[in-house]
C-alpha cells in the first residue's frame, strides 16, 4: 500500500503548497474541506496545475493522486482515511484548528497501525501544531490518552511561501511564488523517525526559525500592505516602489531584526542578508499580489502572538526600541470596514464601541501593566479621535 497524506484545507496553500510536496515525495494526497465548490471541483478533475513564478519567469507542474471528501457530509471517511493514513496536515487558518480536532482524534482513536501518524499544522501562527494537539486532546476519551501518543506525533513546523491574488477563472490551479521554505520539528518522532517529506527541513529547535520568519517576512508584509492602504496603493510591489514605504518596512525590520540578533544564534549579517531577501521577493511585480489580500485579518494580526505585538512586547521588556513598530500597529488600526474582509468591520466596531484602554486589551492582549501598554493604548486613542 502507497504513503497516504490527509490534508485538511483545499485552498490555495493546501493546494499550492502542502499539496504540491506531499505529492512530490510520492504520497496520495486526501483533500478535506466543507467547501461544497471546492471539494466538488477537486472530485471532478484528475489533475491541477501549480505555477511557480519568479523574475526569471514561471515553471508549471501537474499535480496528480489525489482524491478529495468533504467532512460535513462524509465525516465516517475522513475518520476512516485518517485511521489509515501517514500523516496528517493542515491549512485552514488558525481559528479553524479547534472545528478539524474532533474528526482527527476520532480518526487517530481509531488507528490500529503500529507507526504512529504525523501530524504537523501549516498555519502562519506560532505553536500552531501544539495548539490543535490540545484541542485533540481535549477530544480524546480520558482512558485513551495515556496511550495516545502510540498512535500519533505531533510536529510544530513553519512555513513560508507567498500565494498572490489568482487570476480570474483559475478554478483548482494555483498561482504561487516560487521560493519557499518548510522548517519543522524532528523529536516529537523519536524512534519512528520523522516523515520522508524532501520539501521539509527538519530541525531539533523550531523556534528561532518561527520567529524569524513571523518577525522578518510577516512583520515586513504586513507592514508593506497597512501603509500601501492607507497610502492609496493597490499592489504589494507598488507599495514597496515608494521609497518612503520602503524606507520604513526597513526601519521597522531594523527592529525586530535586533531582537532576533539578541534572542538567537543569528549573526547581525545573516540578519540583515535575510531581511534584504524578504523585502526583494515581496517587491516581485511577478507575484501581482494585493495590498488588500495582504492586510485582511487585522484582528489576528493584531494579537498577542502575532506579527507586530509580540516583537514590540518583547523588545519593550529588553529596553530596546520599538517605535516603528508602533507606527505599522496604527497603520492596521486604520484598516476598517474593507469589503469582503470581516475582521475589518469588526475592528471599526471595536474602536467605535469601546473605551482606549479596553479596545487595546481587547485587541492586543496585553497587561494593563506591560510596558508596551500605554504606547498602543495612545495609537488607539489617536485613530478612535479619528473617527469622530
Amino acid at each position: 500500500m502507497g504513503k497516504k497524506a490527509i490534508q485538511f484545507g483545499g485552498g490555495n496553500i493546501g493546494r499550492g503548497f502542502v499539496g504540491e510536496f506531499l505529492h512530490a515525495a510520492g504520497f496520495e494526497v486526501v483533500f478535506v474541506d466543507v467547501v461544497d465548490s471546492v471539494i466538488e471541483a477537486l472530485q471532478n478533475a484528475s489533475s491541477y496545475e501549480v505555477t511557480e513564478v519568479s523574475a526569471e519567469g514561471e515553471s508549471t507542474k501537474v499535480i496528480t493522486n489525489y482524491r478529495a471528501i468533504n467532512s460535513k457530509t462524509h465525516e465516517s471517511d475522513v475518520i476512516q482515511e485518517i485511521a489509515t493514513a501517514d500523516i496528517v496536515t493542515c491549512a485552514v487558518g488558525p481559528r479553524v484548528l479547534k472545528f478539524i480536532a474532533p474528526v482527527i482524534a476520532k480518526g487517530i482513536d481509531a488507528r490500529a497501525i503500529s507507526t504512529p501518524l504525523a501530524v504537523m499544522a501549516c498555519e502562519n501562527m506560532i505553536g500552531a501544531t501544539d495548539s490543535l494537539h490540545d484541542f485533540i486532546k481535549k477530544e480524546t476519551p480520558s482512558d485513551r490518552l495515556p496511550s495516545l501518543y502510540d498512535r500519533a506525533r505531533f510536529s510544530n513546523s513553519a512555513i513560508d511561501r507567498i500565494v498572490p491574488n489568482q487570476p480570474e477563472n483559475h478554478g483548482i490551479n494555483v498561482r504561487i511564488e516560487k521560493f519557499y521554505e518548510w522548517v519543522a520539528e524532528k523529536t516529537p518522532f523519536g524512534e519512528f523517525g520523522h516523515p520522508d517529506v524532501p520539501a521539509i527541513h527538519w530541525v531539533d529547535n523550531l523556534q528561532p526559525y518561527i520567529e524569524r520568519k513571523l518577525f522578518t517576512v510577516n512583520t515586513g508584509h504586513a507592514t508593506t500592505a497597512y501603509y500601501g492602504y492607507n497610502r492609496g496603493k493597490e499592489m504589494i510591489a507598488e507599495a514597496l516602489a515608494d521609497p518612503d514605504i520602503r524606507r520604513i518596512v526597513h526601519e521597522v525590520l531594523e527592529e525586530t531584526a535586533s531582537l532576533i540578533v539578541a534572542k538567537h544564534d543569528i549573526s547581525v549579517q545573516e540578519q540583515k542578508d535575510y531581511v534584504d531577501k524578504i523585502i526583494s521577493r515581496i517587491s516581485n511585480p511577478y507575484l501581482e499580489d494585493g495590498v488588500e489580500r495582504v492586510a485582511r485579518a487585522p484582528l489576528r494580526k493584531l494579537s498577542r502572538n502575532e506579527r507586530f505585538i509580540k516583537p514590540a512586547s518583547e523588545l519593550a521588556e529588553n529596553g530596546q526600541s520599538y517605535e516603528k513598530l508602533l507606527g505599522s500597529i496604527e497603520m492596521a488600526l486604520r484598516f476598517q470596514d474593507v469589503p469582503g474582509d470581516e475582521e475589518s468591520a469588526e475592528l471599526a466596531h471595536i474602536l467605535q464601541s469601546q473605551s482606549a484602554e479596553e479596545a487595546t486589551a481587547h485587541l492586543t492582549g496585553l497587561e494593563k501593566d506591560h510596558k508596551l501598554f500605554a504606547p498602543v493604548l495612545e495609537r488607539v486613542a489617536k485613530v478612535q479621535q479619528e473617527l469622530k
